[in-house]
Order: C-alpha cells, then sequence, then structure tokens
C-alpha cells in the first residue's frame, strides 16, 4: 500500500477510480484499509481544493422543513406570523439573529448555513387605483 497525500487532480482522479475498484471490500481485509484510506485522503483534498459552500439560507430552511414534514405553519414559532413566513419563504424580508437562532436551535439547521448572504427581492409595488376627481357645479 503505496499511499501519500493527494497533491494533485491526477493523483485525484486516480484516487478516485482506486476508491470505485475497492468499494465493497470486506472488512478486515488490506483491500477494505487500503479504501478507508484513501478515502480520508480524498476528502482532505476535497474540502481544501474542491469546497462546497454552505447552502442558501432559505434553501436551507425549505429542505429541513421538507425533511421534517413540517408546513408554513409549522415554521410560524420560528419565524414569527403567517405573514412574516410567507415573506421570508418568497425573500422579501431577510431573517433576524433570532429567526437564526431559534431555526437552529429548533430545527438544526447549520447555523453557517443560515447566515450567509442572500438576495431579498425588492417589494412590488401595487399600481395606486386611480382617483376621481368630482368637479364642482
Amino acid at each position: 500500500m503505496n499511499l501519500h497525500l493527494i497533491q494533485n487532480e491526477e493523483e485525484y482522479d486516480t484516487a478516485i477510480a482506486d476508491i470505485e475498484r475497492l468499494w465493497g471490500a470486506p472488512a478486515d481485509t488490506p483491500d477494505r484499509n487500503h479504501l478507508q484510506v484513501l478515502t480520508i485522503l480524498v476528502e482532505a483534498y476535497e474540502r481544501i481544493h474542491h469546497p462546497i459552500d454552505p447552502p442558501d439560507p432559505i434553501e436551507a430552511l425549505r429542505y429541513a422543513a421538507e425533511k421534517k414534514g413540517l408546513t408554513r405553519r409549522d415554521l410560524e414559532p420560528y419565524l414569527g406570523s403567517r405573514g412574516r413566513v410567507t415573506e421570508i419563504l418568497n425573500r422579501r424580508r431577510p431573517l433576524t439573529i433570532d429567526m437564526i437562532r431559534r431555526l437552529h436551535d429548533g430545527l438544526g439547521i447549520s447555523a453557517a448555513s443560515l447566515i450567509q448572504p442572500y438576495e431579498i427581492q425588492p417589494p412590488t409595488r401595487r399600481p395606486r387605483a386611480a382617483t376621481r376627481q368630482v368637479s364642482a357645479p
């Protein structure tokens, strides 16, 4: 077993191919040990060279709610009124620090995900109803 730190993409690709070849190796065998060490080396390389950014806060919230089978009403204790939940999910209002804390503590959503900057949609302006002018007799 000639293992070393992965230094470049070519070595990374070779390690991935070796992992695929060794996948499913029986426990307590040299192949299984080789697979485990290769996996650790690949994870370390990916963490440095192919980092994955935390998800967008609203997508993280939607994912957690879907995973737990929560409705918009179930989100009210974390975000506020029904209207506030709608504003947050439609990106019309940003999450506050208190909301982030409640979502992290109550739903286990990563604080790192929730504090990421995200775009807030500008409010849509409804056209004002035309006012009728009444002429004097």
